[in-house]
């Protein structure tokens, strides 16, 4: 696949961006990772961040700005309080302030910076990777908008508020409620210990600025059907307008195109792939993808992509069980739990670097699926397991309330009653996640609660999930509290391995779907100086050396065999790396160790997919 990423932001930002670079310094009083060492305040993650949806010109703000700590309720605080580094969080070592923010404080930012001259006739977006959570934008002294939701991207056009020339002031409000409030927060808590963890509050990724016109491209549903070899594609525009506007898709294998085709705004576009080159962990092929916007035959914007023919079903094979298919053929998939979380920088990786390396350790250990587990990463996170070959169960981040947890006990319906305000909430940050995500084929499995917490009316959201995106599976709850719905039934067993019982689970819940092992292992072993703490390091259960770890995993591994024979489908290990208190990881939290070597791992993991 031919490079689509551009430096030209990079230069751009070196050029234009009045961002003093000076007064940060790495907090270091715990470990951090060999990439964080590396970080400049002049390129931080300069790679364009939206692999999916690339544009030539760009404009890359990451970098120092002036930030503020105050009260909630305050409309704009008098001063500002000295430098951070976006976009690392408040509490990250990365963002060289360490500071940690109560439910009743409000975080601001501001930066200036200078529109190019030959971008004078364009409309200036003004994008976000992710804010956590609430985040209200100001340019030059003018409200743009405001977004919630902490792990989905969100852009604002800032044309009106721009000043002819000059230097511009972006100053951004930043409220997070953390684990005081209902919204969607994974392991964040103000307190943290055991298995939850330091908060993520504010901009923790790239903020950029891009040149568009008046009607252009604003998003890109792409859907591959290997069964009828098509490629459909949607492109929707940034205004309503669609009148005397045309879509052109043009796709290419190896720099040729093969496929073409013309149509309107916001329709589907049917692109006919023949003699596909299927996408899997094994071949992980990726064409190219060129969309053209035209107005009567003049062509006012261009983005380029990529997609991946795949396809991910349920199937039965010979032995009579509901097997997880690829591409028609049954797979067994075996995976790691990964978190996503970094001692330096938090939620957001140091490097592009950084936050490729967990995903090349994963699949030299021997691994084809990662379950991505309450988190959503960067979009450049998911192109890397697209261009890989590893597939992703992707979680909704929990939120909320936990209901009351039982194991594999059968069907008892339990479940929580959320308000209003946050089952709204729920759907809104899940559906925005889905959609934004929905173009990266690595993405095979969508899992909307995990282990009971914020788990509410259940079969109505598995049920509109797997509406929302038929060409993706849902996993229901996984290893919470069973019903009747979506395309699995899910069990957690430490240190296991173990799966969904037949005689347990009630048939109304087992007949028809894939059985998975959603969670087990979670073998630890603390290696000093790899440490983020002193004590209360932990696992399900804990060695003391890294011979009698492999041993162990071996002897888990062993027994999976004779559970693939019953149905087990997939299984999952805890997990791709130590985090904070955690060492049950492949590697300590630093990256440093680890601590199975990746080769005698992958030759343990070979015998499940002998079956």
């Amino acid at each position: 696949m031919k490079k689509l990423l551009s430096t030209i932001g990079f230069v751009l930002l070196s050029i234009t961006i009045l961002l003093a670079q000076d007064n940060w310094e790495l907090q270091t009083s715990r470990i951090t990772s060999k990439w964080a060492k590396t970080v400049k305040p002049g390129s931080v993650l300069p790679e364009y961040p939206r692999p999916h949806l690339v544009r030539s010109e760009w404009l890359n703000l990451n970098g120092l700005w002036d930030y503020a700590i105050a009260g909630s309720d305050t409309e704009k605080p008098a001063g500002f309080d000295g430098k951070i580094l976006v976009p690392f969080a408040v509490e990250s070592a990365l963002s060289g302030l360490e500071l940690r923010l109560s439910p009743r404080q409000s975080l601001w930012y501001r930066c200036n910076f200078e529109i190019p001259e030959n971008w004078n006739s364009k409309n200036i977006l003004l994008n976000f990777g992710a804010v956590d959570w609430e985040a209200t934008v100001y340019v030059n002294g003018v409200e743009i908008g405001s977004h919630q939701g902490g792990y989905d991207p969100f852009s604002f056009d800032i044309t009106p508020a721009l000043k002819a020339s000059g230097e511009q002031e972006l100053v951004v409000s930043v409220w997070d409620p953390t684990s005081e409030g209902t919204q969607a927060r994974g392991k964040q808590v103000t307190k943290p210990g055991g298995i939850w963890y330091t908060p993520v509050s504010g901009i923790w990724q790239t903020v950029w600025l891009e040149p568009v016109s008046q009607q252009s491209i604003s998003s890109l549903k792409i859907t591959p059907d290997i069964d009828n070899r098509q490629l459909r594609v949607t492109a929707r525009g940034r205004t309503g307008l669609t009148e005397d506007y045309e879509i052109k898709v043009e796709a290419f294998e190896d720099e040729v195109q093969v496929a073409t085709a013309k149509g309107k705004l916001n329709s589907a576009l049917i692109l006919s792939i023949e003699g596909a080159r299927l996408w899997s962990p094994d071949n992980p092929y990726l064409y190219d993808l060129k969309v053209s916007l035209e107005k009567k035959g003049r062509k006012v914007d261009e983005v380029s992509s990529y997609f991946a023919m795949r396809k991910i079903s349920v199937g039965i094979t010979a032995d009579g069980h509901e097997r997880l298919f690829l591409n028609n053929q049954p797979l067994f998939q075996l995976g790691t739990l990964d978190q996503g979380w970094w001692p330096g920088g938090l939620y957001t990786a140091p490097s592009d670097e950084a936050l490729k390396y967990d995903i090349k350790i994963t699949k030299e250990s021997g691994f084809n699926m990662i379950r991505k587990h309450v988190k959503v990463e960067p979009a450049r996170w998911y192109y890397h397991c697209d261009r890989m070959g590893m597939l992703v169960w992707q979680d909704m981040p929990n939120g909320d309330k936990g209901a009351d947890w039982r194991g594999p006990s059968g069907y008892d319906g339990r479940e929580m009653q959320r308000s209003a305000q946050s089952a709204h909430q729920y759907r809104k940050e899940w559906k925005e996640i889905m959609d934004d995500f929905h173009h990266f084929p690595s993405i095979v499995m969508w899992v909307p609660f995990n282990e009971a917490w914020g788990q509410f009316n259940t079969v109505e959201i598995i049920n509109w999930t797997m509406d929302h995106d038929p060409s993706r599976l849902v996993n229901g709850p996984s290893g919470g509290n069973f019903f009747p719905a979506g395309h699995t039934v899910d069990q957690h067993q430490y240190p296991g391995p173990g799966m969904p019982d037949l005689q347990l689970h009630a048939p109304r819940i087992t007949s028809g779907r894939v059985l998975v092992l959603g969670e087990f292992g979670g073998l630890g072993l603390p290696i000093e100086e790899h440490l983020w703490q002193s004590d209360k390091n932990w696992g399900y259960r804990n060695y003391d050396d890294r011979g009698e770890l492999l041993n162990n995993y071996r002897d888990l591994i062993s027994k999976i065999p004779s559970l693939i024979e019953k149905g087990l489908a997939a299984a999952i290990y805890t997990q791709t790396t130590d985090v904070e208190g955690e060492v049950n990881g492949l590697m300590t939290y630093d990256r440093a160790i680890i601590k199975m070597d990746p080769a005698e791992t992958k030759k343990t993991n070979s015998l499940l997919f002998e079956h």
